[in-house]
């Protein structure tokens, strides 16, 4: 032991905790009289109660993105993309939630993904599917593919609500919550992890680079 060592030297302050992750929460149908708003209210209430996760709302249905795709927008969808674009890009982490059509998901979730690329690059996406009695994961399992094209990494566990109108009450509450707010907490800390690891990665060297 060297006697001239101070003993009583302070240990090193602790590292100061991560900022929460920036979450967009994707409310991918517009179709009129869409059950995705109750879904969303659900996952929001899940996301609350977590300090490592803060969630901002991007919903199809406040922009009106066209089908057809342009590298000149008009005007008028430069406008509409003007609020969609800045919350993608500031996300860094994203929950989709969606229904599922004729076997696949809606055309408003992919004009919304398609008309953006380096928003999606090295975050990475979880699912929120409801519908019929597949509960929509066919529509999810197509979305993975799409996200894969785009640089994002989709999350393994999934929260799908099967016969969705029936498992809610009038005042949009699940009737018997416990299975998936268990899902949910799965499936968000594998958000978590994924997010924080890639924000750590892309702090050190840029996707791409």
């Amino acid at each position: 032991m060297n006697p001239t060592a101070d003993v009583t030297a302070p240990l090193p302050a602790p590292a100061p905790a991560p900022s929460p992750l920036k979450v967009a929460v994707i409310i991918g149908s517009n179709r009129e009289g869409r059950f995705g708003p109750v879904v969303a209210d659900w996952l929001l209430g899940r996301l609350r109660e977590r300090d490592d996760l803060t969630a901002e709302v991007v919903d199809a249905a406040d922009a009106g993105l066209p089908t057809a795709l342009s590298h000149s927008p008009s005007p008028e969808v430069t406008a509409e993309l003007a609020k969609i674009t800045p919350k993608l890009a500031a996300a860094e982490a994203f929950v989709v939630l969606t229904p599922e059509y004729n076997h696949s998901f809606p055309a408003s979730l992919k004009a919304l993904i398609d008309w953006h690329y380096e928003e999606w690059r090295a975050k990475p996406v979880a699912f929120v599917s409801y519908g019929g009695v597949s509960g929509g994961l066919r529509a999810v399992e197509q979305l993975r593919q799409v996200f894969a094209e785009l640089h994002a990494v989709t999350v393994r566990d999934t929260v799908s609500f099967h016969n969705a109108g029936a498992s809610f009450d009038d005042r949009g509450h699940h009737r018997d919550p416990s299975a998936p707010n268990a899902a949910a907490k799965v499936m968000l800390d594998q958000l978590g992890w994924w997010g924080t690891a890639l924000r750590e990665a892309k702090g050190v060297r840029a996707y791409g680079s």
